[in-house]
């Protein structure tokens, strides 16, 4: 009973932070996603430009990115590990220079790459936050 208090405490926080505004780093987003078949994390790594608005705009169209729409593009490159530290270990420390400009962007992906791993390992379904 307290444990179930306590576990719908934290999903309020967590859900309540995933609601706040976060400039979008000007180094890029990626795209996460599993290969279970392989148990490799996968994370595709896309680069945009930042409007005077904030928004990310399509390098090569000029056009806004939607958020929640699915949008053909190009990646820039595909990074891929067994673990989430080893996937952060190729992207901020073997990739130089970096392709996230911004620390905020950075413990973002750490997180997401964790609660892929634990999907990964637990057999669950992975959807990026």
């Amino acid at each position: 009973m307290l444990m179930d208090l306590i576990l719908e405490d934290l999903a309020a926080i967590d859900d309540k932070l995933s609601q706040r505004h976060i400039d979008l780093d000007p180094g890029g987003y990626f795209i996460i996603y599993l290969d279970r078949d392989a148990g490799l994390i996968y994370a595709k790594h896309f680069t945009n430009v930042i409007d005077e608005r904030g928004l990310a705009i399509d390098p090569e169209t000029g056009k806004v990115i939607p958020a929640r729409k699915k949008v053909e593009r190009t990646y820039t490159t595909v990074f891929s590990a067994r673990t989430a530290k080893e996937l952060c270990v190729k992207i901020f420390e073997e990739t130089q220079p970096p392709p996230v400009t911004q620390l905020n962007h950075a413990a973002y992906l750490g997180r997401e790459f964790v609660r892929a791993e634990v999907a990964l390992v637990k057999g669950q379904e992975y959807v990026q936050d």
